[in-house]
């Protein structure tokens, strides 16, 4: 089954606001075994829109509107749909009710328009809306299915979870075949590598597919098949992520849409290690990522914010000769890296320390080029490791590479030390 987004509203054209609606649509329609083939932004305008739905019809089963369901004019979605098709618009008593007992129950009179926001169309099938107030709707009408939800991602969520989604699995999707779908994340290695690594396997796909994602960091692949149960799924797809982790042991950290610093959370509190960090160019982005993860606070102690070279040598003694003067290492260096990462374990006494020390920029430091950083590792009664980085990109994409690269590093170490004995789901293997 084809199907495509229709996405109303004026204020997404103008980029007012993400269409967050689609890619919440398409991910759930995926798991459906519905192919989302094309998504459409169309704004406030009723012969606009009218001729989107005559577009979609010709090239769709199943077509999806998100928005322009509200109480104003320029509400227009039910309106246009129910010319398209040649159907009547009615007031849904149920709806009505609802949008009743909300203006009385905060003591407001209603005005007139808040009626539109219980209109269905003639012959549907109306969406109560739990969280709001406009109705949603879904028909079948000539071979197409259509389905109405509202704009608001909180009132659209659960109105397609709870109402459309059961909706098509009863008239719609009786012989479609499931689709399942696993998420194997990478790291350390960019898409294009990646791409490279696993070209013969994307060249001879079939079935199961393969598709890479990249965003910063870190790269996505998703596997996927149609099958009638779980389990046949489950038998081809980890057969095929079993042949990729052959191929990529050292980049793919998890198997599960987790980010690395979950997995490292997991890892370490289950092992009971502890943590500690020492940030320079990166201002507390590496801490922040690691304490948004549930569960952090058992394995991350304390860190340190040292930008300036007086931090770094009052806090973390790091000797004023490698900062300053004649002949010195300087802040942006592998030897100030190394004390970092080494008097921040000793001073929190953490069974690792990691620091990160460099250059985002806009501008050069110490003579030394924008995207120049260095990462350090101390790990108790263990060693202490330094990696250079060179890194590309604006400030904001150097310190989140950086936060990224060491988190990467950190993952590598944690498996060497229990390599025989991983983590169950967390794709230390």
């Amino acid at each position: 089954m084809k199907a495509e987004i229709i996405a109303v509203g004026t204020e997404l054209l103008l980029g007012q606001i993400m269409n967050s609606n689609a890619q919440f649509l398409s991910v759930e329609l995926a798991a459906l075994g519905i192919d989302v083939y094309f998504q459409t932004v169309v704004g406030d305008n009723s012969v606009r829109l009218q001729e989107a739905i005559e577009i979609a019809k010709g090239r769709a089963d199943l077509i999806l509107f998100t928005g322009g369901i509200g109480p104003t004019e320029d509400d227009l979605t039910k309106d246009a749909l129910a010319a398209s098709l040649g159907r009547g618009l009615h007031i849904d008593q149920m709806a009505m009710e609802h949008v009743d007992r909300f203006f009385k129950g905060r003591g407001v009179p209603m005005t007139e328009n808040n009626r539109r926001q219980a209109l269905v169309i003639d012959d549907s099938t109306p969406l109560p809306n739990e969280t709001g107030l406009a109705v949603g709707l879904a028909i079948s009408h000539e071979g197409n299915y259509y389905v109405v939800l509202p704009g608001p991602p909180r009132e659209m969520k659960p109105m397609f979870t709870e109402q459309a989604k059961p909706w098509l699995q009863q008239h719609a999707l009786t012989d479609e075949t499931p689709l399942h779908s696993k998420m194997l994340k990478f790291a350390g290695i960019g898409e294009s590598l990646l791409e490279d690594k696993l070209i013969n396997l994307i060249h001879g796909q079939n079935d199961p597919t393969i598709a890479p994602y990249a965003k910063e960091g870190e790269v996505t692949v998703r596997i996927s098949t149609k099958a009638s149960t779980r389990s046949e799924a489950m038998e081809k797809l980890d057969a095929l992520e079993e042949q990729i982790r052959s191929i990529l042991p050292e980049n793919l950290y998890a198997s599960t849409d987790v980010p690395m610093e979950k997995v490292i959370v997991d890892w370490m509190a289950n092992e009971g290690l502890t943590v500690s960090c020492a940030e320079s160019c990166t201002g507390g982005l590496l801490m922040e990522s690691i304490t948004s993860i549930p569960g952090s606070s058992s394995m991350f102690m304390g860190g340190i914010v040292c930008y300036s070279n007086e931090m770094k040598q009052k806090l973390l003694n790091v000797p004023k000769n490698y900062l300053e003067g004649e002949g010195a290492f300087g802040a942006v260096s592998r030897e100030v890296a190394e004390v970092l990462a080494e008097q921040v374990r000793i001073t929190t006494g953490t069974d690792y320390g990691l620091s990160i020390t460099g250059v985002a920029g806009p501008g050069s430091s110490e003579r030394k080029p924008v995207g120049l950083v260095y990462i350090g590792i101390a790990e108790k009664d263990g060693k202490t490791e330094v990696f250079e980085l060179k890194l590309s990109g604006n400030r904001e994409n150097i310190r989140i590479r950086s936060v990224k690269a060491i988190l990467y590093r950190l993952w590598r170490r944690l498996a060497e030390r229990k390599a025989n004995t991983p983590l169950e789901g967390s794709g230390l293997k």
